[in-house]
């Protein structure tokens, strides 16, 4: 008779099975976020009339929702990690794990602002005058306990929109988002008082986090991003230098570390590679080229992990 072999048993599969499910922000962050995970790495691609974005990583499936809703759902479970501004985890009290400041906005790489604003020419002078007032945001809950803090009682109501022409009529106040201040000046608003700043974060869902496969897909993506937003601002530089002119050069070179050193054919010369922030290379390549570097490449990064 032939002898029968054991079939070896089939390896789990829950890790071939899983996926990692991945909340972006719909909306104005939504350019910002797809270029950032671009340079991470991640290819991510949706229609125009699409919620279901693809993305070039069999682990991961994607749906877009509202930043204002994002924490929402990953508090829920619906998402296992997701994106969203501080401003809304603190708007619906998410227990979310967060797990990297992402500072990027759809204007650029600084804190966006929930102000309080009012008419320019309005009696307001600060946060107590807003006693009894009638307030329009879209952060309802935030202003709220923002103002019982400070010890304030108002009348605060949810703004759908256009919140910065409601004032005087619709409204004596509003605390509105914003980054540059240009549309609260266009619509003739006076910021009273900073209330928020808050940058992009990325959060997990708790479970999500204490369970060992999707834990190390998040801080992988993690680590990519940060490292993209990192290279956001620098540049490296690359360069042909003479020996003798290689203590002064590297003398004026603001790098992270030491510059990378490597030896020429020509045993009178070396070539040097030196990473920095993009805003001193315009002043610093003249320099250089003074002292005698040439060949002088300037390159732009896509990551930079420390």
């Amino acid at each position: 008779m032939p002898i029968k072999t054991k079939k070896k048993p089939s390896p789990p599969a829950a890790s071939a099975s899983q996926k990692l499910k991945l909340g972006l922000p719909k909306g104005s962050l939504q350019e910002s976020t797809f270029k950032l995970f671009g340079k991470a790495g991640y290819r991510v691609q949706v229609s125009s009339r699409s919620y279901y974005p693809s993305i070039d990583d069999p682990d991961i499936e994607c749906i877009m929702v509202r930043a204002q809703e994002m924490a929402r759902y990953v508090d829920n479970g619906i998402f296992d990690v997701g994106l969203t501004g501080k401003d809304w985890i603190l708007e619906q009290n998410a227990d979310v794990v967060e797990i990297a400041e992402l500072r990027y906005a759809k204007g650029g790489l600084n804190p966006v602002r929930w102000v309080v604003a009012v008419p320019e020419d309005s009696p307001i002078k600060s946060i107590k005058d807003l006693k009894g007032k009638r307030i329009a945001t879209e952060l309802v809950g935030y202003t709220t306990r923002y103002l019982k803090s400070k010890g304030v009682t108002a009348d605060i109501e949810f703004s759908w929109g256009a919140t910065e022409v409601k004032p005087p009529k619709l409204a004596d106040a509003i605390v509105e988002l914003t980054e540059t201040g240009s549309s609260l000046k266009a619509n003739k608003l006076r910021i009273v008082e900073t209330m928020l700043e808050s940058t992009t974060r990325l959060i997990a869902n708790k479970k999500a986090w204490i369970d060992p496969w999707k834990r190390k897909k998040i801080e992988n993506m993690a680590m990519l991003l940060q490292g993209a937003l990192a290279a956001e601002e620098k540049v490296g530089l690359k360069m042909n230098v003479p020996k003798k002119a290689l203590k002064e050069i590297c003398g004026i070179l603001p790098a992270m570390h030491s510059p990378t050193i490597s030896h020429q054919t020509d045993p009178e010369w070396v070539s040097l590679e030196v990473m920095l922030d993009e805003k001193q290379a315009r002043s610093l390549i003249p320099r250089l080229k003074r002292r005698g570097a040439s060949g002088i490449i300037e390159y732009p990064l896509n990551k930079v992990i420390p």
